[in-house]
């Protein structure tokens, strides 16, 4: 039986290192939300602001990292958590983003729905150079909407 728990940001940040197949842990959120067995940690959730400015809009919330040990049925429990949590908050949108190659699945069984699909690309440029440490392809961003 699967059972969410509080998690601290550093232990979900150890989590995402050791199992995130493409990201390395986040700079900040606003909450993490952990998923365990009887036995450990199975999965993390992190929130925060939403990474894109036009939607950081007060109201909005995007989920920056949803990582599992593979567990089957973890990262639906988590993607339907984390939106509890951010509609209770009085949060009105949640948002994530998938690789083009990523089905979708867990959020469609959380009850998100895919909105389109982005050009992908860098966000490096002179005024602000970067260098990506990320997937920089096409991605499909999903949201869930309060009632």
């Amino acid at each position: 039986m699967l059972e969410t728990q509080p998690i601290s940001f550093a232990e979900a940040c150890e989590f995402v290192k050791q199992y995130h197949r493409h990201h390395i842990p986040p700079q900040g959120h606003k909450f993490s939300i952990a998923i365990a067995d009887e036995k450990k940690v199975v999965g993390v959730v992190m929130v925060g602001r939403p990474v894109a400015r036009a939607f950081d809009n007060g109201r909005t919330l995007e989920v920056i990292r949803c990582c599992t040990d593979g567990t089957k049925n973890a990262a639906s429990k988590l993607y339907a958590t984390a939106w509890n949590a951010t509609r209770a908050m009085g949060y009105r949108r949640l948002i994530t983003y998938t690789l083009k190659e990523e089905p979708g699945t867990s959020l469609r069984a959380a009850g998100w729905r895919e909105l389109y699909k982005t050009k992908g690309g860098s966000w490096n440029c002179p005024t602000r150079p970067r260098i990506d440490k990320h997937p920089t392809g096409q991605k499909t961003l999903w949201e869930v909407l309060a009632e």
